[in-house]
């Protein structure tokens, strides 16, 4: 699977090529959290956003498809008392309807065939009311992207 082979240098890569946005995602998605939430976290990659996120909340459970990003998640939170990582699909999510206050989906969204399947199983798994955080971010440093939205 391609995650698996780029997990080991998948932070070098995003740091050195938008390394501002993707060190303060993490961050801007943690205002939305609030000490009492329980957050699913889908596509959690090498836990970039996970690390921030579990300093806010009750509880996180940070997923993503691919073992070889779990792995690196799994050491990035290893001192984390508050997380649990666990494989899971975004398209067919293993947990109850209404289960989590807050559901977070980074930068992951556009790379799906079916981002509608997705996001229904999101909004199947956040309470009623409740929040569905999903940051994106994009390098503004290329000619004519000034006007290029900002971190969400």
């Amino acid at each position: 699977m391609f995650w698996d082979k780029v997990s080991p240098i998948y932070d070098i890569i995003e740091n050195l090529y938008n390394g501002r946005v993707y060190k303060g995602t993490g961050e801007a998605v943690a205002c939305f959290i609030e000490a009492s939430d329980n957050v699913l976290e889908c596509a959690c990659g090498t836990g970039a956003i996970s690390k921030a996120i579990a300093k806010k909340c009750k509880t996180l459970i940070a997923t993503d498809f691919s073992d070889g990003m779990l792995r690196r998640a799994s050491k990035k939170l290893k001192n984390c008392e508050n997380v649990t990582t666990a494989r899971a699909n975004i398209m067919d999510l293993d947990y109850r309807d209404g289960q989590f206050d807050k559901v977070v989906a980074g930068n992951v969204i556009h790379l799906l065939a079916e981002p509608e399947k997705a996001l229904r199983e999101l909004e199947r798994v956040v309470k009623t009311g409740s929040m569905i955080i999903i940051p994106m971010y994009i390098n503004r440093a290329k000619k004519g992207s000034e006007k290029a939205a900002k971190l969400f």
